[in-house]
């Protein structure tokens, strides 16, 4: 049976390139141990691979022939919708520190790795508490978390990437702040660092600033479709929530492509990890620290 997505195979092959742009910089960023650029390329990687698998697999159907997988990756997709911004958060952190201090450490920053591994590890514990049923599977997306639009569904899990995105925004114009009053000193404060030189540090901040300017309009646009497409239900008990947990919800394209707040919403889920590869590439595998790893 052909697959239903008009874009097939061009989106499978583009989120695969996603993965596979994400791996190739990855080794000299774990030299260098920044640990918020690290996860950011694990988050990205990752999703996007789930991407590709679920395109290729659910192409032409929303059979639930592969539950397991369905189990793992829906919860993959739920992390790195925190993991990403969280990442991007280390990310502005490390170049505040940087410009501010004058001194920044390539030793293991466990901060970094709190907020970047930990952080979304904790939302996923805690989104069980606003998971209605184990999994929905649409088709042409594939495996989708479920999060019942209730009141504490946005404290425990949509406000997240709005959140970590204002506090990037709050590190990055400090560290714009502190670029411009200490501009003069910029190539000594740098050069003081072996963890960094200019055009990598223009680099992260290019990459921080754009992710600063996605995140939060992104973050509150979901949100914002989630209460248009979907009455808010009162919160009643964990029990009420979880009735009948085990169930899977089956959603053919043509429902789902009926519903224009349901195409958006979809749509902007599986194709904005795969820019954000494209653009980490554009950003670091042109680099000379990348050009040497491809000579070698």
């Amino acid at each position: 049976m052909p697959a239903s997505d008009p874009t097939f195979p061009l989106y499978p092959i583009f989120a695969f390139l996603g993965f596979v742009l994400c791996v190739i910089p990855l080794p000299w960023h774990l030299h260098a141990w920044n640990s918020g650029t690290c996860a950011f390329m694990a988050w990205v990687g990752c999703f996007c691979l789930v991407l590709f698998i679920n395109s290729l697999i659910w192409a032409d159907n929303a059979i639930n022939s592969i539950p397991v997988w369905c189990d793992i990756s829906s919860q993959i997709i739920l992390g790195a919708g925190v993991g990403i911004p969280a990442s991007t958060l280390c990310i502005s952190r490390r170049l505040y520190r940087i410009i501010s201090t004058q001194t920044v450490s390539i030793t293991r920053d466990d901060v970094h790795l709190a907020v970047a591994v930990g952080l979304p590890v904790l939302v996923l514990i805690l989104h069980i508490i606003v998971q209605p049923h184990r999994f929905a599977i649409f088709e042409e997306y594939g495996c989708s978390p479920a999060t019942y639009n209730t009141l504490p569904a946005y404290f425990l899990y949509y406000m997240w990437p709005v959140l970590l995105g204002l506090v990037s925004f709050v590190y990055s114009s400090l560290t714009l702040r502190s670029f411009y009053v200490r501009r003069l000193q910029f190539n000594q404060i740098l050069s003081s660092n072996n963890a960094i030189n200019p055009s990598r540090y223009l680099r992260l901040m290019v990459l921080a600033l754009i992710d600063i300017m996605c995140t939060i309009p992104i973050g509150i646009y979901v949100i914002f479709i989630d209460l248009k497409g979907v009455p808010l239900a009162p919160w009643i008990s964990w029990d009420d929530t979880h009735f009948d947990f085990g169930r899977v919800v089956l959603i053919p394209a043509v429902i789902w492509r009926s519903d224009p707040t349901s195409v958006a919403a979809l749509q902007i889920n599986r194709w904005l990890p795969v820019i954000c590869a494209f653009i980490f590439f554009a950003l670091f595998g042109f680099a000379e620290e990348a050009r040497k790893q491809y000579r070698r």
